[in-house]
C-alpha cells in the first residue's frame, strides 16, 4: 500500500488524559524504558540504557536547542497580542537566529484581530540596558503571518532578543504554561543550535553521567541538527493520508557528521528521537536524488535545495543505492562544492510501507494518536506498535513529551 492510501483513523488508541506526563520526573534518567526487540517486550529504565545496547552501536543525537518563540506584545488597552514565531521567511533557522537588527519570520497570531496598530511594540529592561523590540504584519500567507521584526541594540542576535522577550512554547497537550524549571528540563543536556519552536523529546531523558556510561562502553555517537517546527503538533485532519502535507524542517549537518554516520554503516545506528531519524533516513534519499541528477548531467550545478527530500520521494524514487553509496556520492558532492555543512529543509513522511536505509534503531517517547510520529513508530516497528502500545497503557508508562519512552529495534532482515 502506498502511504497516501493510510487511514489515519486506523493508527489510534485511547490515551487517558491522566497518562499525559505534565511534568517530569526529578531525574531525567529515572525514566522507564520499553524495550521491543523481535516480537518482545520488555522494561527498564533509561539509567539502564547501555545494558540494551551492544558495544558496536552508534547513537544519533539531535542538538537542536528551543528558542522562547512566544512572543507577548501588550497594547495600550491592556489585550494581548502572541506571536509565535514558527520559521524564518526566506532565510535558513542558523542564520535567521544570528541576524542583527532586523528579520522576518512567518509566525502564528493570537489575537490578530485586536492588532489594529500597524506596529507593536515592547521594551526589555536587562542588567546592562533596555532591548526594544517592534512587530510589524508585512502580508497574511497560507493560514500564517510574515511579521517584520526590528530591535535595538541592533547589534544584538535575533537568538538573544528572544531569549531576552520570548517565552518557552510547551506542547499544547500539556495544558498550562510555561514555567522557570521548563528553560531546563524541557532542554536536552546537549542543546548547542537554538531554532526548534518543540524539544527533541526522546533526547530528554539523556545526562551527562548516562552518556559517560554510553562511552565507556564503547558506544559511538554524533549530533545532527533537525530544528523542530510547529508542524510536528499538527493533527492529520484528512480522511487519507494524500490528503495532509507533511512538515518541512531544516536539517544542518556538518560533513564530519556525515562522515561518522557513514562510517558505522553495517552497525547499530539508533537515532535518538524521530527527529534524528527523519534526517538520518533524509540524507539517504539526498544520496538517491544527487545520483540521479549526476546521472543525466554529470557537469549540473546541483544545489541544496535541489536535493530536498519531499513527502512522497521515498515511495515514488526508485532506491537502488546502498546507504553507503548514497553517502559516499553525498560526501562527494560535499568536497566538490566545498560546502562544510548541508543546510536543507526535508519534508520527508516516514510511515508504514517505508524501509530504514541506514538506522537500525530508534529511541523515542510515546506519541499522540493519529499523528504522523505514530505513522513512524509503526513504520519502525510494524503492526505490533498497537502491542507495544497496550504493554505501555498497561504497565503504567508515562505519555508524550514529559513521559517515559522506549527504545524500538527493527526487524532484522
Amino acid at each position: 500500500m502506498h502511504p497516501k492510501d493510510i487511514s489515519i483513523t486506523a493508527f489510534t488508541y485511547e490515551l487517558p488524559g491522566e497518562r499525559i506526563a505534565r511534568y517530569p520526573l526529578p531525574g531525567r534518567d529515572d525514566s522507564k524504558l520499553l524495550v521491543f526487540d523481535q516480537g518482545s517486550i520488555c522494561e527498564d529504565t533509561y539509567a539502564r540504557l547501555d545494558q540494551h545496547l551492544p558495544s558496536d552501536s552508534f547513537l544519533l543525537f539531535n542538538n537542536s536547542r528551543v528558542i522562547e518563540a512566544r512572543l507577548l506584545f501588550q497594547k495600550s488597552t491592556g489585550t494581548e497580542v502572541e506571536i509565535f514565531c514558527l520559521e524564518p521567511y526566506h532565510s535558513n533557522v542558523s542564520a535567521a537566529m544570528q541576524q542583527q537588527g532586523t528579520v522576518e519570520w512567518r509566525c502564528m497570531v493570537g489575537g490578530a484581530k485586536k492588532w489594529k496598530e500597524d506596529i507593536l511594540s515592547k521594551s526589555i529592561p536587562t542588567d546592562t540596558g533596555t532591548v526594544h523590540l517592534t512587530a510589524k504584519k508585512i502580508k497574511q500567507e497560507n493560514g500564517t503571518w510574515i511579521i517584520s521584526f526590528r530591535w535595538s541594540p541592533a547589534e544584538l542576535p535575533f537568538a538573544a532578543v528572544l531569549h531576552l522577550s520570548g517565552v518557552l512554547p510547551l506542547p499544547p497537550y500539556l495544558n498550562r504554561a510555561a514555567e522557570k524549571k521548563d528553560s531546563d528540563t524541557y532542554q536536552t543536556v546537549y542543546a548547542t543550535s537554538e531554532g526548534s519552536v518543540a524539544a527533541p523529546t526522546a533526547g530528554l531523558h539523556f545526562t551527562w553521567e548516562l552518556l559517560q556510561k554510553l562511552e565507556q562502553k564503547g558506544i559511538g555517537k554524533a549530533f545532527i541538527t533537525l530544528h523542530v517546527g510547529a508542524g510536528t503538533f499538527l493533527p492529520v485532519k484528512a480522511e487519507t493520508m494524500k490528503g495532509h502535507t507533511m512538515h518541512a524542517e531544516f536539517i544542518d549537518l556538518s560533513v564530519g557528521a556525515i562522515e561518522a554516520i557513514r562510517g558505522n554503516i553495517g552497525k547499530p545506528i539508533v537515532c535518538v528521537g524521530t527527529t534524528s531519524l527523519r534526517a538520518t533516513e533524509s540524507l539517504y534519499w539526498m544520496g538517491v536524488k544527487l545520483s540521479k541528477a549526476l546521472a543525466e548531467d554529470p557537469s549540473a550545478a546541483i544545489s541544496a535545495e535541489d536535493i530536498a527530500v519531499q513527502q512522497w520521494d521515498p515511495y515514488e524514487i526508485r532506491g537502488s543505492l546502498t546507504a553507503a553509496g548514497s553517502l559516499d556520492i553525498l560526501l562527494g558532492w560535499m568536497k566538490k562544492t566545498l560546502a562544510t555543512r548541508l543546510v536543507v529543509k526535508t519534508q520527508i513522511l516516514i510511515a508504514p510501507g517505508y524501509r530504514c536505509r541506514i538506522a537500525k534503531g530508534l529511541i523515542t517517547n510515546f506519541h499522540q494518536p493519529q499523528s504522523t510520529l505514530l505513522l513512524l513508530v509503526a513504520a519502525v516497528a510494524g503492526p505490533q506498535w498497537r502491542s507495544i502500545y497496550e504493554y505501555a497503557l498497561q504497565h503504567d508508562f508515562r505519555f508524550l513529551s514529559y513521559g517515559d519512552g522506549s527504545l524500538l529495534w527493527l526487524a532484522k532482515e
